[in-house]
């Protein structure tokens, strides 16, 4: 019998693992001769003299990212007009004025269409070189970018909508999790906020403007989900714990602001009768069994689906039952189904987003890290410019199904990452017993959720009457780092 504390893993390890299921689920982590190559002859960001580019590098525009994000995708700034309105500006990274279609870059980036995150590796989806620099939107750096303009009432509607390249130039490089303890007068403003005038009054305005688009959201029935999405912390190679990111004020400023971007891309393709990819949950076909599950808490939903009482239903079980309502959302999430690309053609009737409840999505405010995202951008340039689009409807087609597919092997990647990691931390704590909840049942298993970090587990020996959310004392008796196993036994 093997025991783990012979092999001690490290970062090293975890990378290795992630490498070997992205190899599984045919991704690739790593980048051919032909994407070094193509490389080594780029040395400077994107550069266009088209006269039509406006210069908007004097705006007081911020990026707000994770605190480790290098690969900074999209930029903001508000203008306070009169009776209530706010403009809102986001400027889009220009990507492809760097990654031109075809190419060995480009190629790299279709097919695993999207950036993988695990905690030991990122496998980005453009090299570094360009991700994090020559088309990441740094700091003090005057960058080519398509803007999205857009006035917000005082009631959180979006009118006005307009759309132009422009070269930009990113003042202040901000976190969430910073920017949120400040919101909410937790810590003094952030040195990369006090150290540029007027940069504080930004995010303020921002801020209250993105809560008031959220609000209006919520009213019309978007969901409002909280999933586990644990993360492994490191001290040089060594794992050292896990964490759960907090959704905050400053994760839903960028949130609003670029579900709102996206209908406005969407719509702007629509009206100049191009066709576009758009991201969509489809109304649940389990929407019964949603119901079902609703009449478990004594709720009663409608026999159609129906985003606005499944909103409402959702906001009361949260407030009802906090630590219970990560479980909850992950079941509904899983039933409702998982997004997917779908081409929209021009005046044909749109699918929508169920779990957004906005009828016009598409992705576009992450060319960096999506693929699909870059492909919006350049069917956008294409519009702009008046040429012809950058992909035919049979183009769009094929990558519809593809992306669809390389983002669910992604998820699956970072899912299978993120167990091995999670039983990496607990490796060493064999025989530690823990306060824990029942998350899920089948016939032949019971696993169970701990407290004490964010991980979940299979409970080996579970009486036949444990219930989903039943609280009850496990032991760790054993893990497996290769194959992200956690096997807890009930010590009551």
């Amino acid at each position: 019998m093997l025991f783990n504390h012979h092999h001690h893993y490290s970062r090293k390890d975890i990378a290795r693992i992630a490498t070997q299921a992205m190899l599984e689920r045919g991704l690739e982590p790593e980048f051919s001769k032909a994407v070094i190559q193509q490389l080594e002859k780029i040395d400077s960001p994107g550069e266009d003299l088209d006269p039509n580019i406006f210069d908007l590098t004097d705006l007081l525009w911020c990026s707000l990212d994770n605190d480790d994000s290098m690969d900074l995708d999209q930029l903001t700034v508000a203008e306070v007009l009169k009776n209530g309105l706010v403009k809102i500006y986001v400027a889009i990274a220009d990507v492809d004025s760097v990654v031109k279609k075809d190419t060995p870059i480009d190629e790299h980036a279709r097919i695993n269409a999207a950036s993988i995150y695990t905690s030991a590796r990122i496998f980005p989806m453009l090299p570094e070189k360009l991700s994090t620099n020559l088309t990441s939107l740094n700091p003090d750096e005057d960058r080519l970018a398509i803007v999205v303009e857009m006035v917000i009432d005082k009631d959180g509607y979006l009118t006005a909508p307009q759309i132009y390249r422009a070269k930009v130039r990113n003042k202040a490089k901000l976190a969430y999790d910073a920017i949120s303890d400040w919101i909410d007068g937790k810590i003094p403003p952030p040195e990369a906020l006090s150290k540029v005038k007027g940069m504080a009054e930004q995010i303020e305005i921002q801020d209250k403007t993105a809560q008031i688009i959220r609000k209006r959201r919520h009213a019309q029935g978007s969901l409002e989900f909280e999933i586990f999405e644990p993360k492994a912390i490191f001290n040089g190679e060594q794992v050292v714990g896990i964490v759960q990111q907090v959704q905050n004020r400053g994760r839903q400023l960028i949130e609003e602001f670029m579900i709102a971007t996206n209908e406005c891309t969407s719509k702007f393709l629509a009206a100049q009768g191009h066709s576009s990819l758009r991201r969509v949950v489809r109304s649940p076909e389990n929407w019964m069994r949603i119901v079902e599950l609703a009449k478990k808490f004594g709720e009663t939903l409608p026999n159609q689906p129906n985003s606005k009482a499944l909103s409402l239903f959702l906001a009361k079980q949260h407030k009802a039952d906090p630590i219970r309502f990560p479980d909850l959302s992950l079941v509904i999430v899983k039933l409702m189904g998982s997004g997917e690309y779908v081409v929209e053609r021009p005046n044909s009737e749109p699918v929508g987003h169920f779990g957004l409840a906005v009828r016009d999505y598409t992705h576009s405010t992450a060319p960096n890290r999506r693929y699909p995202d870059l492909i919006t951008l350049r069917m956008i340039k294409s519009a702009l410019q008046d040429t012809v689009p950058a992909y035919s409807d049979a183009d769009l087609d094929l990558l519809a199904e593809h992306c669809s597919r390389q983002e669910d092997a992604a998820r699956k990647v970072e899912r299978r990452v993120r167990k091995s990691e999670a039983a990496l931390v607990l490796s060493s704590h064999i025989n530690q017993t823990f306060d824990a909840i029942v998350t899920g049942k089948s016939i032949t298993a019971t696993w169970v959720r701990i407290f004490d970090m964010p991980v979940e587990g299979l409970l080996s020996d579970g009486m036949p009457d444990l219930h989903v959310g039943r609280k009850l004392r496990v032991k760790l008796v054993s893990t497996n780092v290769e194959k992200g196993f956690i096997d807890f036994v009930q010590v009551s």
